[in-house]
């Protein structure tokens, strides 16, 4: 006697459960990868929160640095200002004397028969005309500048024979140099700009 068992309900049950096994793997499979997209973005989001963060703070600290980079170049303007002013002052104090100094050299250092008519001073540099019994004086004179210890480098412009009270005499034209004081900085020191940089 020969039995007989339909196969056919039990494959159909066996399929039924691997569809509900699949269909249940793929479910964990879609909340997995879920739950893993989801960390993924809070963290990338945490990342730009955090550099966003940092950027901020960078350009609150950039715009503090650029208000004390401009502070600091009024001060360097502002310096720069008072040393110009402390070099006029200091130019106005040896002109003051150095004026005494021409006259007093220009007596001292002006031979016989050698008369000024009119003195020119610019800066340091000053133009002197007048009169000469000979051309011999006005080169004695233009020697006693040159060993003057205040002025220097005479450089006659022009000499020329005039008559003044029906004598005949030369009419003369000098340049020279008054020397610098060594205690005076001259405009513009190295030093005094270096000062104004830093």
């Amino acid at each position: 006697m020969t039995v007989r068992i339909n196969l056919l309900p039990h494959r159909e049950e066996r399929r039924k459960r691997q569809r509900r096994h699949f269909g249940l793997l793929a479910v964990v499979a879609l909340f997995a990868a879920g739950a893993a997209a989801g960390a993924v973005w809070l963290a990338i989001d945490q990342m730009i929160q955090a550099q966003n963060g940092r950027n901020a703070y960078l350009k609150k600290e950039n715009a503090n640095l650029e208000k004390e980079i401009a502070e600091i170049k009024k001060l360097q303007e502002d310096i720069r200002a008072l040393l110009a002013r402390k070099q006029v002052i200091e130019t106005l104090q040896s002109d003051r004397s150095r004026s005494v100094q021409l006259l007093d050299q220009l007596v001292r250092q002006t031979p016989d028969g050698v008369y000024l008519r009119a003195i020119k001073q610019e800066g340091l540099r000053v133009n002197v005309l007048g009169f000469a019994q000979s051309n011999a004086r006005v080169s004695t004179f233009m020697r006693n500048i040159q060993a003057s210890p205040v002025i220097e480098n005479p450089t006659l412009v022009e000499i020329k024979a005039a008559t003044v009270n029906n004598r005949r005499v030369s009419d003369f034209n000098l340049n020279f140099v008054m020397k610098r004081p060594k205690t005076d900085e001259p405009p513009g020191k190295p030093a005094a700009i270096a000062a104004a940089k830093n």
